[in-house]
Parts: structure tokens; sequence; C-alpha cells
């Protein structure tokens, strides 16, 4: 539970005074250490950590909910997530010795294998036994797409690796994009995906128009949850069409993000997300960003600046070094990283629009207590088959009717009960 004080609510002109005290976090939601009630919730997953061309003859140093780590790839092909410190005296393993099997300590030479098993112990007896009664930290990884996963929750729980239906779409291919890094917490990165005004005012109308312009028409708004965590409904009158786009939040910390090319001007049906992105707590105050891009195989639909992985999603980091350039045109990085390392949550006076970060926080929470509780937090991991995922744009014909109100209500309608439609029946799974 947090600790925090509320701040008021200033209902003074010029009462700044009645407002210095800035309360303490909502530590339960926001501190992800070892042995903290959200660390202990996101360990019970599995969390991209790097890709895999990251891993060449060198071990990557890598800092992961708060544990320092490195990962490695050792000559035989077998990959290492390890505990970055060796146990004799501390040296970083940063610095150690790539071999055939497992990493050697550059300092007395000591060698791990992937699971932490001490294969060798260089100027120790012979007959000692020392290795074979001690072991180093270590992960069980999983490759997928070019990417390494590591499990770091406890090891009797390891749950199956989640396949998302989007992974295998016809007519498409899955390829690992770029990472991105933002000092701040993992949280209020995350709640960004179920903010769906900010894509109207901050990416339109703020800094010109970073997707496209019918963005800037802001959305009839709905939220819902879905078996796997939950998605937003933005609903836009496109002239004579409907455009409903779902944005999606799959727990923990996965977000699926539907194309910010459309523009709702060509009615068409479920067409998925664009991207797949992780969002993982490095520490408390910084947070990795790694995805999925889904690249269209059979049309012309994904710009071929999505198909490079060298280009960049746009508003995701800072527009130049320069202050005053990022304070003309502010993006994602600077809405989010400016609300403090970790945003105060009792400064924040929530309104209609923002349900959706209420309902996302609430997801946590449960998730939290269920592990706090011994219950299964829901780690998709009760099958083989595909996780149903409903990330999409949809754009209906369906012309204006009655007064503005009433034509209001029919977007909205229009809107929820596609939501629902999908999640009965998961287009992805067919």
């Amino acid at each position: 539970m947090s600790m925090s004080t509320r701040a008021p609510i200033l209902s003074t002109r010029y009462g700044g005074y009645y407002h210095r005290e800035v309360p303490q976090e909502d530590a339960e939601l926001t501190r992800i250490g070892p042995g903290t009630p959200c660390g202990e919730y996101l360990r019970r997953f599995w969390q991209p950590v790097c890709y895999s061309d990251d891993l060449q003859d060198l071990p990557v140093a890598l800092k992961i909910l708060g544990e320092e780590l490195v990962a490695f790839k050792d000559f035989s092909g077998q990959i290492g997530v390890a505990e970055a410190h060796c146990p004799l005296r501390g040296t970083s393993l940063e610095v150690g010795l790539v071999s055939e099997r497992g990493i050697r300590c550059c300092y007395h030479g000591w060698l791990f294998d992937v699971d932490g098993a001490i294969l060798e112990l260089p100027g120790e007896p012979e007959d000692s036994t020392y290795k074979d009664r001690l072991c180093h930290g270590a992960y069980p990884i999983h490759e997928y797409n070019g990417t390494i996963f590591a499990y770091m929750g406890p090891p009797d729980q390891v749950p199956t690796f989640p396949l998302m239906d989007t992974y295998e779409r016809e007519g498409y291919r899955l390829m690992p994009g770029k990472k991105y890094n933002y000092p701040c917490n993992w949280l209020q990165i995350l709640e960004n995906a179920m903010d769906p005004v900010h894509t109207s005012f901050l990416h339109t109308i703020v800094s010109g128009s970073q997707f496209t312009d019918e963005f800037a028409v802001i959305p009839e708004l709905d939220f819902i949850e879905t078996p796997i965590g939950m998605i937003y409904i933005a609903s836009r009158r496109m002239g004579d069409n409907i455009w409903v786009r779902m944005v999606e939040n799959v727990m923990p910390n996965l977000q699926q993000v539907a194309p910010i090319w459309e523009n709702g001007q060509n009615p068409h049906g479920f067409d998925g997300p664009m991207m797949s992105r992780w969002i993982v707590p490095q520490d408390d105050t910084n947070t990795m960003l790694l995805e999925f891009r889904h690249i269209s195989v059979t049309d012309e639909s994904t710009p071929a600046w999505w198909a490079d992985r060298e280009q960049m999603l746009p508003a995701q980091l800072p527009i130049s070094e320069n202050l005053e350039d990022q304070q003309r045109q502010p993006s994602d990085y600077e809405a989010q990283v400016t609300q403090r390392p970790i945003a105060v949550h009792d400064l924040e006076h929530l309104a209609a629009s923002d349900r959706g970060i209420t309902m996302f926080r609430k997801l946590v929470k449960n998730g939290i207590q269920a592990v706090k509780e011994g219950r299964d937090p829901g780690t998709l991991s009760h099958g083989q088959e595909p996780v149903s995922t409903f990330c999409n744009d949809t754009v209906v014909y369906s012309p204006a009717v009655g007064s503005p109100e009433e034509d209001i209500q029919l977007v909205r309608e229009t809107g929820r009960k596609l939501a629902e439609e999908y999640i009965k029946n998961p287009p992805n799974s067919k």
C-alpha cells in the first residue's frame, strides 16, 4: 500500500504556497527491485532483455528489474543471462571471457556455464569439490524472433513462453525493431498506451502531424478489459466512415499499437497491430523499450520506413539535443520523462478521459495482489495455442445520422460493439 499523502486540491488563485510539498510516489506500483511487490509480479513473466545480434564475441552488461546482469553467447551457441559479479571477489563478468562453453571471469579464471554451474576453478586443488557445491546466479532464457527473453522469477514456476496470435499472421512477417531508453519509471511510459487523447493533442495539434492529420480529431472514448489485459477504443467520425482504433496493453508490460499511418478514409476490417513493444524496467528510474515490428509482405500497407530497422517510430525520442527544439516540438519522450523520474500519482487530477489510466493501474494492482496471495497472476502459459489479442484499426462505412448528439452516440456504440465482438470471436484466431 502506498504511504503517500494526497496533495490538497487547489481552489485559490496564486495558491502555490499551499501546494509546495510533493507526496511520495506509489511505491507498490512503481518500485521494481528484488522483493518489491511489483518487482515480484513482473518476475513471473518472460521479459525481453536484449536482441540476439547484440551478442557477438563479448559479454553485454544489462540492468533488468534492478539487477546487474550480463548476457553472452558462448562459442558453442548457448546463450546465458547471469549475475554480473563473479562470486569469488565480485569482478564484473562484463569484462569476462566468452568461452567455447560458458563465460570465464578474467580475474581468477572461474568458468561458469549458462545455467550457473561452475565448470572450472583454476588454482584450486585437483581434488577440490568446491565447484560441485556452489553455483553462480543465472536465469532461464528463450530466444524468439531475434530477441532474448529471460525468466527472473521462482525457478520452480517457469511459465511456458507465450506466443501471441499476432506473431504468425498471414501476410505478415515479424522483425525486431529499435531499442529505446527512457530515464524514468516504467509505469508512466506504459500508461501512455491507454491515453488516446494525447495522440490528438501532443502528436498532432501541438507538434504537427507526427502521425496522420486525422489523428487531430479527438475521439469518442471507451475502455474495456480483455482476457489478457485491456484495450482503449477510440472512435472517430471520418466523413461517411467511422474509424475505430484499439490499442492494447497485455499484462503486465507488453503493448500492441495499431498503425499510425491509418487515416480512416477507406473502409476495411480488423487489421492488427503495427508493433508489439515491451516496456522493461531497468531500475526504478530507467526503462528499456524493445519491439517487434509487424511488416506486411502481401501488399504495400506497411510504409517502407517501418520495414527499415534503422528507422525509428516518430515522437519516441527528442527531436534534437537542443532544449528549445524540444520545447517547440515535444514528443512522448518529453511528456513522459518530465513527469519526474517517478510520477507522483497523488499530485494528479485525473479526468473522465483518464479512465484507461485508472483501469490499467487497477489491473497491475490485481496482479501484484495475486502474487502476494500465492495465486497465478495470469502468465499466459496455460496451453500451447497462440494467445488471442485485440489491437487493430477498423474502418466502417456508416454515414452520420440524426442530431450531432445522436451521431456521437452512434460513433461510440459502433466502437464498443466492434470491441465486444472481437473479444468474443478473436479475428486473428480464425
